[in-house]
């Protein structure tokens, strides 16, 4: 039996399987081995609609800045929880505009809650735009930022708030301020004052709680997100995490999936004094970050048709007269990498790489730092691909030599496979002396592969979870990596170097065998046609240099033979 043809086909068969539950989690349908995101830590099942552990039902509010039973608004928590306090009466709010240098945005004045915000940063020629609108709230989705106090009769995310008078664009003193501030509610008004700063997407959120009526008060804020599931836009046939994240020390990152809410199965850390908690999509996040060592319960759960992960803060009591501010950072952004570690620790790890990310954190390191000199990332990713081909060009070159000597020896294989076609047994035993004679290992030209795949499989989520891809040109017809290729000339070209790849491999005996080697090619082209264009840039530059090198090493060897039988 021909091992090294077996463990192809094995591989073959699990990159099928592997490619048709991708494109099933990537169409809504649950995942054949994944049945739901994985996390760092378990807490106890969070009921869908219900508070979560550290929470108590009828602390948090229910609703969003909206009509009643319009999408968006939650009005379902069970029981009489989260209902609005008697003394307020949710009403309509008024938009209050504002924008910057990276953001144009809406703050509602109900609940002072981010109901609109677009990012609008214009790329400096080697860094693309960033045109994208992330908090939203419209009868087809709905995506916030809100804030509030529990613990009493207090101001929360249904109050009407006042705008205080001041400019809602940015000046050239590169800060811009927008302040609101709540009536008084059960003796408590709150004052939240959104700080955005030049080339910044971290926003300042400073919470000023005042006492103005005769008694002690003890209240705690909240600050959640709030998004329903629709759809992100991620390439065809790849999946992408969207759904909430939380971030300890402690036990650092754990993803809470939608479908894991749902089936009440939402595992996380529900108590600590660090971290933040987020909401994560494709290329894009969303993260509240407290002050550093304030103790904190963090709350995961639906609300109707809305997820929301929160995070509760005590803000201590607070005597008549007197008043507290918590100070905050939201932020709401692309997943640059560096840009996220220079922000909260472990903010980067909302890029998720997954069970690669010891690999892939290096390799998009290296990738950034060719960018930084070549200035293109198209030919950052040709110049990777060089340097990785390189690395590995000893493995390749012992794979390829495998591969080599096996074709050399095909004919005699298959004189065998003829000779004793009615006996494996014997079959197996004459190939055998064979390998041991000519000294061929038959798995030789597999295991090196085996070896490169990690890295590839890293390189692959590299390159799809990078936003630096978003809108970055490489050449001509290639206007954006992130994008399929809009003439389909690299899937093509994908297409033609497997196919001589194949045309260089040793012809399988079996002729089924052979002809399902052929039709690889074509198979795994249409899956290209799909694929973001500088992902497919990497399998064609990486496909061309092995056939180089393959076809180098072929020759040699070819030649060394020919020269021992003349001689």
């Amino acid at each position: 039996m021909d091992i090294k043809r077996t463990v192809l086909w094995v591989i073959f068969c699990v990159s099928l399987v592997l490619l048709f539950d991708n494109w099933q989690r990537s169409t809504g349908h649950p995942s054949m081995f994944l049945p739901g995101a994985p996390t760092a830590a378990s807490a106890p099942a969070v009921a869908a609609g219900t508070a979560t552990p550290g929470t108590r039902p009828s602390d948090l509010p229910n609703g969003t800045a909206g009509t009643a039973g319009a999408p968006g608004t939650d009005t379902g928590v069970p029981g009489a929880a989260g209902a609005a306090p008697a003394t307020q009466v949710a009403t309509q709010g008024q938009k209050v505009p504002f924008s910057t240098d990276v953001y144009d945005g809406d703050i509602d004045t109900l609940g002072g809650t981010l109901t609109r915000l677009s990012l609008v940063k214009e790329g400096d020629g080697k860094q693309p735009n960033l045109y994208i609108t992330l908090f939203d709230q419209t009868k087809d989705h709905t995506y916030l930022a809100r804030t509030g106090l529990i613990g009493g009769d207090f101001p929360n995310h249904n109050t009407i708030f006042t705008v205080a008078p001041g400019a809602h664009t940015m000046g050239a003193d590169g800060k811009l301020q927008v302040r609101l501030e709540s009536p008084a509610v059960g003796g408590v008004k709150l004052v939240k004052t959104y700080t955005f700063t030049r080339g910044s997407y971290v926003i300042g959120v400073d919470q000023t709680v005042e006492n103005v009526g005769a008694k002690p008060v003890d209240p705690t804020l909240y600050m959640e997100l709030v998004r329903d599931d629709s759809p992100v836009e991620t390439p065809r046939f790849s999946h992408t995490f969207i759904g909430p994240a939380v971030y300890s020390s402690e036990h650092h990152f754990q993803k809470i999936s939608f479908s894991d809410i749902d089936k009440n199965k939402a595992d996380f850390t529900p108590n600590a004094n660090n971290g933040w908690i987020a909401m994560v999509q494709h290329y894009f996040a969303s993260a509240w970050i407290p002050p550093a060592t304030a103790q904190r319960d963090v709350y995961v759960n639906k609300i109707n048709s809305l997820y929301r992960v929160g995070v509760k803060l005590p803000v201590g009591n607070i005597a008549p007269g007197a008043s507290k501010s918590v100070e905050s950072r939201l932020f709401a952004g692309p997943e640059e990498e560096r840009l996220l570690e220079s922000i909260a620790p472990g903010l980067e790890l909302v890029k998720d790489y997954g069970w690669v990310t010891i690999i892939a954190k290096p390799l998009f390191w290296l990738l950034d730092r060719i960018h930084s000199f070549l200035g293109n990332w198209g030919w950052s990713i040709i110049v990777l691909t060089l340097l990785i081909k390189a690395v590995f060009f000893p493995l390749s070159a012992a794979s390829y030599k495998s591969m080599a000597r096996m074709k050399e020896m095909s004919p005699r294989m298959t004189a065998l496979r003829e000779r004793f076609k009615s006996d494996p047994q014997k079959m197996n035993a004459a190939l055998m002396e064979l390998y041991k004679t000519e000294k061929i290992n038959p798995v030789g030209g597999c295991l090196p592969v085996v070896v490169q795949i990690p890295v590839f499989i890293s390189l692959y989520w590299v390159l799809l979870s990078s936003v630096e891809m978003r809108g970055a040109p490489w050449i001509l017809w290639i206007k954006d990596l992130s994008q399929p290729d809009p003439f389909y000339i690299l899937p093509v070209l994908m297409a033609v170097s497997m196919f001589l790849q194949t045309k260089l491999n040793p012809t399988p005996p079996d002729p089924v065998q052979a002809k399902m080697m052929m039709f690889m090619p074509l198979a795994f082209s249409v899956m290209f046609f799909f694929f973001p264009s500088g992902l497919v840039l990497y399998y064609v530059v990486n496909n061309l240099l092995s056939i180089a090198q393959q076809y180098y090493i072929t020759r040699v060897i070819g030649g060394k033979a020919a020269a021992k039988r003349i001689g």
